[in-house]
């Protein structure tokens, strides 16, 4: 158990809680103490043994006492009971997108529903539209919630697997018989979403490492064991492969499994042309140089290296092989961050908080993004609020030498395109975040027609996460994005990259568009709490996989030209 299982219980005793009509003040404490636990740097074991961990800002004694217990045992009572005395299927229902934990205790008071499959039946009979708060579209939306989960129920967010990927890794690397080992497969070429683990395991003695690896995962099932591979399930669900190879078969396995098919094929259609046979263990056939790694066996096909996120056969080959690739943006090219939020709206961290975190990240300047006043659900910003903030920004900068905190907003596009603070509050803030978080529901045209009519606003600097959508839970609104990227183009607004990994909006394939519409980028982590700039690693992941470079990205720049660009077209 780690602090990951820890946040996923309390996240659960809340949507329990809520769907048997709790205080909703309660159902906040255990939100707030899963976000505490999920942020938590220090080991949250030690914590516990110290008996420290009510010390942690959102956690209570209450919360506290049933945490250690969990730890301890591995069972929390007050837990058990909750899940015993709800209907089984409610938790699964709640996972569709749209339908919350009241809208859930309705239905199965009303219609008597305990399933996903009941509730889908009921909603193709029509059942749903009749009751009272629900109608046809409502029902509607329901329908397409249930098709949206069916689509992703055997994947995950890469996000929620990477961590136990790079976890097991790093435990099997410490193995002295491990020669080598990597994560394959969608994680190691930074798809937004998994269907499984791949990991690949250079040994001489694999009955050895199979065993070390079982003792790492004894909570799992294991579906198949034998000398080159293992299969196991973990209590999540996750399936996990653990495959072995001998040390000299390793950079082609390696290659193998990362995949994508389609690049795959290419490569082996190119061994062969060149009167080679390339599968998983071995490059056969005519007589080539050794192969001791990857770049080896690019190098012996006449290509250069291609990295793990661009093999996706989208050029990736006819660029290696007339040396033409890009050298891609890293994690370490990001300078600055413009796309955070603090207390003063919807964060869980205080402004402070967010600039000492960002500074230990290593970034140069910090770009604030509050959301503004019509939303409300996020707590936005009045003109007050906003010069409180200012005020306090004033004070950082006045003091710190190592980070430079810019006065941002997360503005609210309006339904018709207009922006929610009027032009006399925008021209006072450094740069400003366009974001269209409600009508959801517009037309293509009509969409489209209010973000471009906003790009158009001289004082918009960045369009955060274009398209609204959440990975596995909502597709994003209906928009025309090349006129977009068109748009956002020629006015030099920066289109987001955002890597809050439930969202990784804009979507790599539309990166690609964008970029060859000639859009320029800026990579944001969208944090809410101090924790969140570690995101920006799956943001950098979505820009690699779209050929970017580290002068495609505004946030790569220092803070004076970053500025610069941004504040254009206000001249």
């Amino acid at each position: 158990m780690d602090k990951r299982d820890v946040s996923r219980i309390l996240e659960e005793i809340a949507t329990l809680l809520e769907l048997k009509g709790e205080n909703p003040f309660k159902v906040r404490a255990y939100q707030n103490a899963a976000h505490a636990i999920d942020g938590l740097t220090e080991d949250l074991g030690e914590i516990i043994e110290a008996g420290t961990l009510t010390e942690v800002p959102g956690i209570g004694e209450s919360t506290a006492q049933r945490v250690s217990e969990l730890w301890k045992t591995g069972h929390m009572a007050f837990y058990e009971a909750l899940v015993d005395s709800i209907p089984p299927g409610y938790l699964d229902m709640v996972r569709v997108p749209g339908l919350g934990a009241k809208r859930v205790r309705v239905l199965g008071e009303k219609l008597e529903i305990t399933s996903i499959a009941e509730l889908k039946a009921a909603g193709e009979k029509g059942l749903i539209r009749a009751l009272k708060g629900f109608g046809e579209q409502s029902e509607r939306r329901i329908l397409e919630g249930i098709a949206l989960l069916e689509k992703g129920a055997d994947r995950s967010l890469a996000s929620q697997v990477r961590p136990i990927a790079e976890e097991l890794i790093a435990k099997l690397r410490d193995h002295a018989d491990v020669l080598e080992a990597e994560v394959g497969g969608s994680l190691r070429r930074w798809l937004e979403t998994v269907k499984d683990v791949d990991l690949l395991v250079a040994t001489e003695k694999p009955d050895k490492v199979t065993k070390a690896f079982l003792r790492l995962v004894e909570s799992a099932a294991i579906i198949a064991s034998g000398e080159t591979k293992t299969s196991i399930r973990l209590p999540s669900g996750l399936a996990v492969d653990l495959r072995l190879v001998l040390p000299k078969q390793f950079p082609f396995a390696l290659h193998y499994f990362t995949g994508s098919v389609a690049h795959n094929v290419r490569v082996r259609s190119r061994a062969l042309d060149r009167g080679m046979s390339l599968n998983e263990y071995e490059l056969s056939g005519k007589r080539h140089a050794p192969v001791s790694n990857e770049g080896d066996l690019f190098r012996v096909l006449g290509l250069a290296y291609i990295e793990p996120e661009l093999r996706e056969n989208r050029g990736e080959i006819e660029a290696a092989e007339t040396k033409t690739l890009p050298k891609l943006i890293t994690t370490r090219d990001i300078r600055g961050i413009l796309h955070c939020h603090t207390t003063y709206s919807d964060g869980r961290s205080t402004l402070v908080e967010m600039a000492e975190a960002a500074v230990a990240w290593g970034a140069s300047y910090l770009g604030l993004a509050d959301h503004s006043l019509s939303a409300r659900y996020a707590r936005g910003m009045s003109e007050a609020d906003l010069a409180r903030q200012w005020e306090e920004v004033d004070a950082w900068n006045a003091k710190s030498k190592k980070l430079r905190i810019l006065k941002g907003a997360e503005v609210d596009i309006l339904p018709d395109g207009s922006l929610d603070y009027p032009d006399r509050v925008l021209q006072k803030l450094d740069y400003v975040v366009a974001s269209v978080h409600t009508n959801l529901n517009m037309s293509e045209a009509e969409m489209t027609k209010r973000v471009t009519r906003a790009l158009r606003n001289r004082y918009v600097s960045i369009l955060a996460h274009p398209t609204g959508r959440l990975l596995l839970e909502r597709d994003g609104y209906p928009i025309a994005l090349e006129e977009v990227f068109k748009v956002a183009a020629a006015e030099g607004v920066f289109v987001e990259i955002n890597s809050n990994p439930h969202r990784l909006d804009l979507d790599w394939r539309e990166v690609l568009k964008a970029k060859a519409r000639g859009a320029r980028f800026a990579i944001n982590p969208d944090a809410h709490h101090a924790s969140g700039y570690a995101d920006l690693r799956y943001g950098v992941g979505v820009a690699r996989k779209a050929w970017l470079t580290q002068g495609d990205v505004v946030n790569t720049l220092a803070v004076d030209r970053a500025l610069a660009l941004m504040r254009s077209r206000r001249a």
